[in-house]
């Protein structure tokens, strides 16, 4: 079994986030976050927590495979 493994994990968190509408600040006002750490995030410059990337997969209604790109 061969796992399909995206490694931009900023590029699929923006990605969720524009498929709901939400702008940074809103999805930072949801999961107790600043604006900012969300932008790092997307530019891929720093990786969210575990416990930031269940937050942001319970927010956007989707498993932690799908929020960082992961298909089987």
């Amino acid at each position: 079994m061969e796992n399909n493994l995206t490694l931009n994990y900023g590029e699929a968190i923006k990605e969720q986030r524009e498929k709901l509408g939400l702008s940074q600040s809103m999805v930072a006002n949801k999961i107790n976050t600043s604006h900012q750490n969300v932008s790092r995030w997307e530019s891929g410059k720093v990786l969210p927590s575990i416990d930031f990337c269940v937050k942001l997969a319970d927010l956007f209604g989707i498993s932690l495979d799908e929020l960082v790109g992961r298909e089987f």
